[in-house]
């Protein structure tokens, strides 16, 4: 029922993957260079946290309604729509002035990032074939990892040679990418005219054991996460006696692993017999990532991470990954956009739970003690969820059923 397509477009795939790298670059781009931006002109860590906070919120809060449009309003237009949206928006943001005015403009920004994101999420599977999922996911998450990878380098060097407002026009531009995929890519979304005037698909996370406790563990090591990116600044240039070279190299060592997580995973995922076991080997990528967080706060020199940040982002590629494959194969076809707007919401909450509690504890404790405990706690994490997932397992349900609703296709109606 969940996979509706006989024959994979991967034109689709690149084109999708495309539009994802450009405009993640382009959000990293905007992002580095407004943080450079009000720090250089004396704004003090609160405007900078707020700039962070008014990029992820909408994101977390904005869930259940982004969700729903995703799932009842054609993926074509919605793109189209948004990316010019969320173009013009970067060119008020170029010309803007005032922390308040930028602050602000961004949290716009991102309301349209919280449309999009759930909509190419929904979009991917209906893409492929089930058993090319993993690679076609592989394909769209190292797309936006090689994104994340130019993005800050640019910025530093566009901020320095011309300022503020070249890249956040540049940025304006990527945005356009959105509006070429909705354009050039043939597979759509669209609900039939029943669906659309009617409610969505009743779907909640707490209905599929297995997916609540894959998002649950995902939030929790997201949350660790997300402290260890306020902390390691901390760890590896105090504790540590790193160069802010070195800190940038170790910053761009993690996007390398999980680059290459998302490679590996993306050709073995497929081979993985059901979605029961792919959440088992999630939860053993969380692990990793978390034990190589509590094995970093052993360091002695900051050049003993390289190896260890490698491994830790290629559990960080492999969770990326097999999370979307599982959220595709569990969640009937008309409920992704809200599932996957559920999935960032999780994760986008965490994250931010994560920069809460790690800026006060900073000031309190030894950032190599902060660095072991946010591995302890992802740990603990892991193993309490593993149990669950094997009840589940054995338990587990066949997906749910939705009546004779109808999704068109490419131009083609396929009833599930």
């Amino acid at each position: 029922m969940s996979f509706t397509t006989t024959e994979s477009r991967w034109t689709d795939v690149y084109l999708a993957a495309g539009a994802r790298g450009v405009s993640v670059c382009g959000d990293f781009l905007a992002a580095t260079a407004l943080a450079l931006a009000l720090q250089s002109a004396g704004a003090g860590g609160l405007a900078v946290s707020g700039l962070l906070l008014a990029a992820a919120l909408p994101l977390a809060v904005l869930a259940p309604i982004t969700g729903r449009i995703a799932d009842r309003v054609d993926s074509r237009k919605l793109l189209i729509i948004a990316g010019i949206a969320q173009a013009l928006v970067c060119v008020a943001l170029a010309f803007a002035e005032g922390t308040v005015v930028i602050i602000a403009l961004v949290a716009v920004l991102a309301c349209g990032l919280a449309v999009t994101q759930p909509t190419l999420a929904a979009l991917l599977p209906a893409m492929v074939r089930r058993e090319h999922l993993a690679r076609a996911s592989g394909i769209n998450q190292t797309a936006g990892m090689v994104g994340m990878l130019i993005a800050p380098a640019a910025a530093g060097l566009l901020v320095g040679q011309f300022g503020i407002r070249v890249p956040l026009l540049i940025d304006a531009a990527t945005y356009l990418s959105l509006v070429a995929a909705g354009l050039l890519i043939r597979t759509r979304r669209v609900p039939a005219a029943g669906l659309a005037r009617s409610e969505t698909v009743a779907w909640r996370l707490r209905d599929d054991r297995l997916v609540a406790v894959l998002v649950g563990a995902i939030a929790a090591v997201v949350a660790g996460v997300g402290a260890i990116t306020v902390i390691e600044v901390f760890f590896i240039r105090e504790t540590l006696g790193a160069s802010t070279t070195v800190f940038g190299l170790l910053s761009a060592t993690w996007t390398a692993g999980m680059l290459a997580g998302a490679w590996f995973f993306g050709r073995v995922g497929d081979r993985m017999p059901g979605p029961a076991r792919m959440v088992q080997v999630t939860l053993l990528c969380a692990g990793v990532t978390c034990a190589v967080v509590l094995l970093a706060a052993g360091a002695w020199h900051a050049l003993l991470l390289v190896p260890l940040w490698l491994i830790g982002g290629a559990g960080n590629g492999g969770i990326n990954v097999l999370t979307n494959v599982v959220m595709a194969e569990r969640v009937p076809e008309q409920a992704r956009g809200q599932a996957f707007a559920t999935l960032g919401a999780a994760v986008q909450g965490a994250g931010m739970l994560g920069y809460a509690v790690a800026g006060p504890l900073i000031d309190r404790f030894e950032p190599r003690l902060l660095v072991a405990a946010a591995g302890v706690a992802g740990l603990v994490a892991v193993a309490v969820c593993l149990p669950v997932v094997r009840r589940a397992g054995r338990e587990i349900a066949p997906l749910p059923q939705v009546g004779d609703r109808q999704v068109q296709l490419a131009g083609d109606s396929v009833k599930t």
